[in-house]
């Protein structure tokens, strides 16, 4: 008997000039001069999920609910799982253990502010938690979160962690109640392949992630986690000039396509927040 699995919904509350590729051409001071889309782009999302009664987990910017406190008091009231992604999107990469806890605690205290509710998850801007600082979920835990979902067990030029389990596991001795859990891959062979959303989905035909996700679920019996960002669905977003061409072509790719897809993918799947399906 094939067992029907719940999947997590995720979404990276962030706006198109805040991601980490456009890092080199648009510095942070420019941000506030810049049109913002993010509160528009992720009505619509949560009208869409609305439409298909879908709950999902909104991974927040704090730079992001301090300016549209509406839209983080919009994500609680209908009864999706607000959650922390840092409050600028810089990568844990980038920063010393005494500027990653400051940026964590100082986020989760503005998203509990605004949303009256405790945020249990974080996830690392660009899935910049790997093997070289995991000290990160140490300091995750001791600030009250339960999970992260910020390592991507694969092979990629900006992120990855291959070797890292590829479902939800238990990081840190002594600690069995923090998780961290992954963005999900297929194994093919002695390689993960990334099927979790991004711009993985835009890339590859609709059925491609279908067969992934179908396989995952049926054939491992494990819930899998999506994710997109709200620019993913906004083409008309401002075009940025100077870009290289990986940075252009990985961007930009089939944002005209996108909404029909997260459509498709609503239907065809169960889901739910993360918290529910893995906590």
């Amino acid at each position: 008997m094939i067992v029907t699995l719940k999947n997590a919904m995720t979404v990276d509350v962030e706006d198109y000039f805040q991601v980490s590729a456009f890092e080199p051409y648009i510095a942070k001071n420019q941000w506030d001069a810049l049109p913002h889309r993010v509160a528009n782009n992720t009505h619509r999302v949560l009208d869409l999920f609305a439409a298909h009664g879908v709950k999902a987990t909104f991974f927040t910017l704090g730079w992001v609910a301090e300016r549209y406190p509406d839209l983080v008091k919009r994500i609680v009231a209908e009864g999706h799982e607000l959650a922390c992604h840092g409050y600028e999107h810089i990568r844990v990469t980038e920063q010393t253990p005494a500027q990653f806890r400051a940026d964590v605690a100082k986020t989760k205290l503005i998203l509990e502010d605004l949303g009256g509710v405790a945020v249990q998850g974080y996830r690392a801007a660009s899935y910049s938690i790997n093997a070289s600082n995991l000290w990160a979920l140490d300091i995750l835990q001791e600030e009250g979160f339960a999970y992260s979902s910020s390592i991507y067990p694969v092979k990629h030029d900006l992120y990855g962690m291959p070797d890292a389990p590829r479902f939800r596991y238990e990081p840190l001795a002594g600690h069995p109640d923090f998780k961290e859990i992954p963005i999900t891959t297929l194994k093919i062979g002695a390689k993960n392949l990334p099927c979790g959303g991004g711009g993985f989905f835009r890339f590859y035909p609709y059925a491609v992630s279908k067969w992934a996700f179908r396989r995952v679920n049926q054939a491992e019996q494990q819930a899998a986690i999506f994710y997109f960002h709200p620019w993913e669905i906004d083409p008309e977003q401002p075009r940025q000039s100077g870009l290289n061409l990986k940075t252009r072509t990985r961007h930009y790719l089939n944002l005209q396509r996108m909404e029909d897809r997260i459509k498709q993918l609503l239907r065809d799947f169960e889901w739910d927040t993360m918290a529910k399906v893995f906590l």
